[in-house]
């Protein structure tokens, strides 16, 4: 392991809260960004790992290989972990192991094996967990911001968002009680004009009607969607940082998902500044959560694939633009 730095260990330094980590069978990301994690020298470790898939020659192996990174943890701390002897696949892999971790722990980091933390995303995490702790308006805090580069938004260190970013993200217990991975509220919600209301056009509107209604059937294996759907309903706010502390180091051969590199695939993570500056008043920043939606969400190739395999699947017509 590669040994930090004095300044990065001093900005890497974590608080109260667990650090959740989800793995699979990719070793190398997985020692990668458990290295950052070891750097914030978390007091609770919790991982959850998915089993290998019996068609994937093998996958037993490297999911042996990815497990066995947990064992460098070499400083004092709790780690608990939920191996699956069995593939469950993302959407219940995933669910059920923040669920598990919302048992353990009343907050917590997230990270998933392909998101790389700047080391002071630690810190920002657990500032903003300790501050809204109990202010139910907001749902998470993120560490990907998907801004241009070099062009902040805000001159505070963070900024209210629609979107639950969650490539490295961090929450409360009282947040994901709202959570349903079945969505069993969508036939209501989708006769309302909530999606037009959050995301401000009809064509992305249509797109995420797409999503949910494909969600709601089981026709995608996935948790995120979801998230995103509970904290619309539940009208709750996401903050974003100034900058991005999260690079995403996943694309390609061995993803889930992101198995096309994209724009959003390597963006350059930058350091957070303390003391954090904090926003004068809890407004949502619309003119950013446009720029997401148009420059990333309507063009980027995931979603696009996503909402009109959603439509094909159940013999819909797309509405993504």
């Amino acid at each position: 392991m590669v040994e930090p730095s004095p300044t990065q260990a001093a900005d890497a330094q974590g608080g109260a809260a667990a650090i959740a980590f989800f793995i699979f069978n990719r070793p190398d990301t997985t020692a990668r960004v458990f290295e950052r994690i070891a750097m914030a020298r978390p007091a609770r470790l919790l991982v959850v790992a998915d089993g290998p898939r019996p068609s994937r020659p093998g996958e037993a192996e490297l999911c042996a290989r990815t497990r066995a990174v947990i064992d460098a943890v070499d400083w004092e701390c709790e780690v608990r972990t939920l191996y699956s002897d069995v593939n469950l696949g993302c959407r219940a892999r995933v669910a059920s192991g923040l669920s598990w971790v919302f048992e353990q722990a009343e907050s917590a980091i997230i990270l998933e094996d392909d998101c790389l933390p700047d080391p002071t995303f630690f810190r920002f995490c657990d500032a903003l967990l300790e501050r809204y702790r109990h202010d139910e308006r907001i749902a998470l805090v993120s560490g990907i911001n998907f801004q241009p580069a070099g062009r902040p938004v805000t001159g505070d260190s963070y900024y209210y968002s629609c979107y639950a970013h969650v490539w490295g993200w961090a929450s409360w217990r009282r947040v994901w009680k709202s959570y349903d991975v079945a969505i069993p509220l969508w036939p209501q919600v989708r006769q309302t004009d909530l999606l037009l209301d959050v995301v401000g056009s009809r064509a992305s509107a249509g797109a995420w009607r797409n999503i949910f209604d494909a969600v709601h059937a089981g026709a995608i294996d996935t948790w995120d969607y979801q998230l995103t759907f509970s904290c619309w309903v539940q009208h709750r706010l996401c903050i974003v940082p100034r900058v991005n502390l999260v690079t995403n180091i996943g694309f390609g051969e061995g993803a889930t998902h992101t198995t096309q590199a994209g724009p959003l695939a390597d963006i350059p993570s930058t350091a957070m500044t303390f003391p954090l500056l904090h926003p004068l008043t809890m407004t949502r920043h619309r003119a950013a959560d446009r720029f997401t939606q148009t420059a990333y969400l309507e063009r980027a190739p995931l979603l696009t694939r996503v909402a009109r395999r959603a439509a094909r699947l159940l013999g819909a017509p797309s509405r993504q633009p």
